[in-house]
């Protein structure tokens, strides 16, 4: 086995086993788990979807993006309009992830066009922007006071397993879509762009293209995950939605599980939320300083992401040439 086939061959595994693995547990999870279980369970699948959709811009095409909370936004008011018109549930959230590609191909063409900080300064002047937008759009958005979503019918906890579900599925879709870009030329043609935008143009990649096109494919993810949060809370206003910290904790995760790679995502998503809970719980008074604290110490002890030990501790057993335990 070639070195190439051997690594492919090793990724394939590793997402296998955490598909198969995420399938075991949710099921069983959902049907035994109290409510704050499950709703510790959707918000944690809410994370993987947006981690997995900045890991497309920011880790394989590696563009700074800080523009999640924009498309997150425009998911939930997207899906908030859709439910009040009387659409169903899935309409709704077809709808925000509609919504988020369709922005995400206008904003590109513009946003697309910088690079390095003038990229990420550009995009978090999209959230804001957005934010202002939601703000002062009183006849769409409510404005400042927001909207407010029918209200499932159900009682809690059916309700809260029927959004436990939808956010994994969603979580699903999302880490099958990274699988297939990350083993694709279209993911091939991400990583040359962020080894050398030149270098990639000289060899014929479409650089523009991809580019565009990871974009939209990671608005589209961050959006579904908006229009299925505005279900679950049933109700949407611009501060809670379009929220720079959001848009600043997803890079931070994906960074904490690996950023490029294909469970990185996973990994930093349940790192993440891991250490937030724990930290609330018994440090409340000093909850951010001393998250930030820890995530620095890690990401400094493990720039490369805390699954890379591991990775490479798995290469290790594996002949690179023959695929065989050694």
């Amino acid at each position: 086995m070639t070195p190439a086939r051997h690594e492919r061959w090793r990724e394939r595994r590793l997402a296998a086993t955490l598909v198969a693995g995420a399938a075991v547990v949710v099921g069983p999870f959902a049907a035994f788990a109290d409510n704050y279980l499950l709703q510790a369970g959707t918000s944690l699948a809410m994370y993987v979807v947006l981690c997995l959709a900045w890991n497309v811009v920011g880790g394989f095409m590696g563009y700074p993006s800080f523009a999640t909370a924009a498309f997150f936004g425009l998911g939930t008011y997207a899906a908030a309009i859709l439910e009040n018109a009387g659409l169903a549930l899935p309409v709704g959230w077809a709808g925000a992830a509609a919504a988020g590609a369709l922005f995400a191909a206008a904003l590109g063409g513009c946003l697309l066009r910088l690079r390095g900080h003038y990229f990420a300064i550009g995009s978090i002047a999209v959230v804001e922007v957005m934010r202002e937008v939601a703000n002062n759009w009183e006849d769409v958005t409510g404005g400042a006071v927001g909207l407010n979503l029918p209200i499932v019918a159900g009682s809690a906890r059916d309700v809260g397993v029927l959004f436990f579900l939808a956010m994994w599925g969603f979580a699903a879709v999302a880490f099958a879509a990274t699988v297939v870009i990350a083993r694709s030329p279209f993911g091939f043609g991400l990583r040359c762009i962020r080894q050398n935008e030149a270098a990639a143009r000289m060899v014929g990649i479409e650089v523009f293209r991809y580019k565009l096109a990871a974009f939209v494919v990671s608005g589209a993810m961050a959006a579904a995950a908006g229009g299925v949060y505005a279900s679950m809370v049933a109700f949407v206003e611009p501060n809670d939605v379009f929220s720079v910290l959001l848009s600043i904790e997803v890079p931070v995760m994906v960074m904490l599980g690996g950023a490029g790679t294909v469970a990185g995502p996973l990994a930093g998503a349940g790192l993440f939320s891991v250490l937030n809970e724990v930290v609330w719980v018994n440090f409340i008074n000093f909850h951010a300083a001393i998250l930030g604290v820890i995530i620095v110490v890690v990401i400094y002890l493990l720039p490369r992401g805390v699954l890379h030990p591991l990775q490479a501790w798995w290469s290790a057993r594996l002949s690179p040439t023959t695929g065989k335990t050694r």
